[in-house]
């Protein structure tokens, strides 16, 4: 009877932890694709590579007066300023404008890079681009090193993740990726905090 008992909670508690996992994911995908495009004008536009169209994207920015400086963090060691404009397809007005960071290889080394960045520059301002389905996390990461400037959210959409990730697997399979690396990273800084306390 027991045994029973005991199998009939840890499938309650199962089903409890699923249900709360599915509610999770349908407001992460409802938040991910509710952030505008927001244009203001910043300090500087900065990009965390990775994904199809972020260089792309903050390059744009960049020539429309958007920031006045543009840091690209997680760039691979044999790239340069001249590759970008060229993979980019995109007339780069002035490359002094443009800093590259090469140390970062995943989201927490891009918050620290970036951090690094801001506070040698003086930055108080920054359009922070990257995905969308990406932005929850890096906006996390970012937080831990309490950065005393503005942060615009600045996504870059895929059409088949903004309208149709319900309908392949494929894409739902990196949005429930994407969101376990955020609830990790969400529930492991809340952890620290309480711990520190």
């Amino acid at each position: 009877m027991r045994i029973k008992r005991g199998i009939l909670t840890l499938l309650s508690l199962s089903f409890g932890a699923l249900l709360l996992w599915c509610v999770g994911f349908v407001l992460f995908a409802r938040q991910i694709n509710s952030y505008s495009q927001n244009k203001d004008i910043t300090d500087a536009v900065v990009v965390l590579t990775g994904g199809r169209h972020r260089i792309e994207e903050g390059v744009s920015l960049l020539n429309a007066g958007i920031g006045s400086r543009l840091f690209i963090s997680g760039v691979s060691k044999n790239i340069s300023i001249a590759d970008i404009a060229q993979r980019s397809g995109l007339k780069i007005r002035d490359a002094r404008q443009i800093e590259l960071g090469y140390e970062a290889t995943d989201t927490i080394g891009n918050a620290a890079e970036i951090s690094r960045w801001v506070q040698k520059n003086d930055i108080r301002s920054i359009h922070l681009v990257t995905s969308n389905y990406h932005l929850p996390r890096a906006l996390e990461e970012l937080s831990v090193y309490q950065l005393p400037i503005e942060v615009i959210a600045y996504p870059v959409y895929s059409e088949k993740i903004a309208h149709k990730w319900w309908r392949s697997f494929a894409t739902f399979k990196l949005l429930a990726a994407e969101y376990n690396k955020f609830l990790y990273t969400y529930l492991n800084h809340r952890i620290q905090q309480i711990v520190e306390m």
